[in-house]
């Protein structure tokens, strides 16, 4: 939603209001006109029966003229020119003995209010019109900026525009050697000296193309001693400065139809704040603001186009011709008379809608064609034919390579499918076993039934080695009790029996290794090694395990970072290129609160300290992007307070110096979102 919607919902809101307030004041109506007649019929009074079709018909195309008929309170200019075409307004004043003096009131009144709310209608069609011709127009200044201020950008203007140039000059050769021959076959004896044969007037016609390229070749190096390059950009600076009074002359005339156009000085009551004026004055006073706002539209339409006048003389010829308009005169001679006739302003509306409407598009567009940036065939004309050209070698490479290229997409192909199903399915898979304790997930170093029987198996060890050497056991038999303490010893790491007879052998290792009890003592050693390592692995196994949840998310990283990143990319190249995202759009936001700064400080504010209509234009093109801008960053309930401050930023009657206070109130309350 732009401003043109909300200041077309304004201006029916106002209509709205004064026509209840006009008819809030008529003594009677159709209704109950027809109420009190029927009432007299069923007392045996001969009554009429008042014909309240037209009313009907004119209320419904009042109601589907209004901004709250429908989703879209803007309506296109062909459904408007159906529903003036359908209202069937009268082109002269009908009076009828069979309808009441009131009757005809309220008729009356409804025309009015149909018309004013078509003419509504109509000023948002014209609205949109100029705001969505006058921004695009700067893109093209920026782009002749880009290429006055850079000498490639200028090499590569001269090389895109130089077959248009290569043609305007052959037509001119073209013309030159046609008028030279034209005027040598004047005379009868050239004549039969040059029919002689195809070949001679071939030659004839060739010799003077030849005089008229050496006549304007040397032409040109007399009256144009300038490089190609400075040719094109003094013609670069002519398309600009004619962008900008274009630019301008749109601006001013959206600005004067803001400032200016149906501009209603009405109370809550719905009544105009005129003062020393009567009631019936007042009452008309409506109705002529909506004639002048008929003949401003049109005059607007008429000379917006006109670049050849400045902004001084187009506003200076928009208000003579507005008062100087046939009906306005009339009105204002008649010295408070009847207002111009409802149907004489439809016709107007009609004929701006389906007649001046379409011819100011044309002009606009063909103005834009002509000085703005150069077509996408002229841009990219020599791109274009170099791939032409080598086409047929790149399709011979592709048909030599097709074999290679085949297998370089089913590898592509392959690879991407492996990826998704080794690196994302897979563990995601082992994650979802993790949380449920599947037995297949668990992370494990060692067999779970390891660690037990291998530290058994050291107990017997040790066990039999005390029973077999009571020696190394102070030297008695080992009873019961003394068994079940080495057990638990060896349990805790205690080999003492072992290591005691070790360290007897050690003193006689021969004769220990005879009777084996030294190599005995060796294993059981080499056995409680291995009992420790196992240990040392079962904390480090149990570790694992309670950090598996960890392990299988750092697993499924990669495979989430890759395709996060393949997915940003491929919605970077594939999505909505003229979409801006929102990094771009927080800096272009940065861009128009400069320009907006920019307008309100460079203007040359009016005596009452409002900004000119050209500014207040350019300004309502600037709060227009901001406003788009606005919505696609900020949150909903960020951007209702954000609507309030750019309503405050458009109403020039504050004046520039409370605007620009509006500016600095919205860059620090929504820097949050200009970062």
């Amino acid at each position: 939603m732009s401003f043109v919607t909300d200041q077309v919902r304004r201006v029916d809101g106002q209509l709205d209001r004064l026509q209840f307030s006009t008819l809030s004041s008529t003594p009677s109506s159709p209704f109950l006109t027809a109420a009190r007649d029927a009432s007299q019929d069923a007392q045996g009074t001969p009554t009429r029966e008042p014909d309240l079709t037209r009313i009907i018909q004119l209320q419904a195309v009042v109601k589907a003229l209004s901004t709250t008929s429908s989703s879209r309170p803007l309506l296109g200019p062909w459904k408007i020119q159906t529903l003036l075409e359908q209202a069937q307004l009268p082109s002269a004043a009908t009076s009828t003995s069979s309808v009441s003096k009131a009757d005809a009131a309220y008729e009356r009144e409804l025309e009015w209010l149909l018309v004013s709310k078509a003419t509504a209608q109509t000023y948002g069609v014209i609205l949109n019109a100029l705001l969505e011709q006058t921004i695009p127009l700067s893109n093209d200044i920026w782009y002749w900026d880009e290429v006055l201020g850079s000498n490639t950008y200028t090499a590569l203007y001269t090389v895109q525009t130089s077959p248009l140039r290569l043609w305007e000059w052959s037509k001119d050769i073209y013309q030159d050697a046609k008028q030279r021959l034209e005027s040598m076959g004047g005379s009868k004896e050239t004549d039969r000296q040059t029919t002689n044969s195809l070949a001679d007037r071939w030659r004839q016609f060739y010799g003077l193309v030849k005089d008229s390229i050496r006549d304007r070749s040397l032409a040109d190096m007399q009256s144009k001693v300038m490089s190609p390059f400075a040719m094109c950009r003094a013609e670069a600076r002519r398309k600009q400065d004619h962008l900008k009074k274009f630019r301008e002359m749109s601006a001013s005339g959206l600005g004067v139809l803001m400032d200016e156009g149906l501009t209603f000085d009405v109370d809550e009551e719905g009544s105009i704040a005129a003062k020393g004026h009567n009631d019936e004055i007042d009452k008309e006073e409506w109705k002529s603001v909506v004639a002048k706002s008929v003949a401003l539209m049109e005059t607007v339409l008429h000379n917006v186009t006109a670049i050849e006048i400045g902004v001084t003389d187009f506003e200076d010829t928009v208000f003579t011709s507005v008062e100087d308009d046939p009906e306005i005169v009339h009105h204002h001679t008649t010295d408070g008379g009847p207002s111009p006739r409802p149907a004489l302003l439809a016709n107007r509306l009609q004929q701006i809608l389906s007649v001046h409407m379409p011819s100011h598009s044309a002009t606009s567009r063909k103005l834009a064609a002509d000085y703005g940036r150069p077509s996408l065939v002229i841009r990219y004309w020599l791109p274009a034919t170099v791939l032409l050209l080598s086409s047929s070698t790149l399709l011979r490479i592709f048909v030599n390579r097709k074999a290679d290229i085949t297998a370089w997409v089913r590898d592509l192909g392959t690879t991407v499918i492996d990826f998704w199903y080794n690196w994302v399915v897979e563990p995601v898979q082992k994650i979802i076993g993790t949380i449920r304790h599947d037995e297949d997930s668990e992370v494990a170093i060692m067999s779970k039934g390891s660690l037990e029987g291998d530290r058994a198996s050291l107990e017997r060890m040790v066990v039999d080695f005390a029973i077999d050497n009571p020696d190394a056991a102070d030297g008695v038999p080992l009873n019961e009790l003394q068994i079940a303490d080495i057990r638990a010893k060896v349990k805790e790491g205690d080999l003492t029996p072992v290591l005691r007879a070790y360290e007897r052998d050690l003193r006689k290792p021969f004769m220990g290794t005879l009777r084996g009890d030294l190599v005995r003592a060796l294993l059981i050693q080499i056995q409680k090694t291995k009992v420790d390592v196992e240990v040392a692995i079962s904390g480090i196994d149990t570790l694992l395990k309670s950090q598996e949840l960890v392990f299988g998310f750092v697993g499924l990283t990669p495979g989430v970072l890759v395709c996060l990143g393949v997915s940003k990319w491929l919605s970077g190249v594939f999505g909505n290129r003229k979409g801006m995202k929102k990094g771009e759009s927080r800096s272009q936001m940065v861009r128009v609160l400069r320009n907006i700064d920019r307008i309100m400080t460079s203007s040359t504010p009016s005596n009452n300290g409002m900004l000119s209509y050209k500014d207040h234009g350019l300004l309502l093109c600037e709060v227009h992007v901001l406003r788009q801008v606005g919505q696609r960053i900020l949150p909903g309930d960020i951007n209702r307070e954000f609507l309030e401050e750019v309503n405050d930023l458009v109403d020039i009657r504050t004046g520039v110096e409370r605007q620009l206070r509006v500016v600095e109130r919205i860059r620090w309350a929504y820097a949050k979102w200009l970062r």
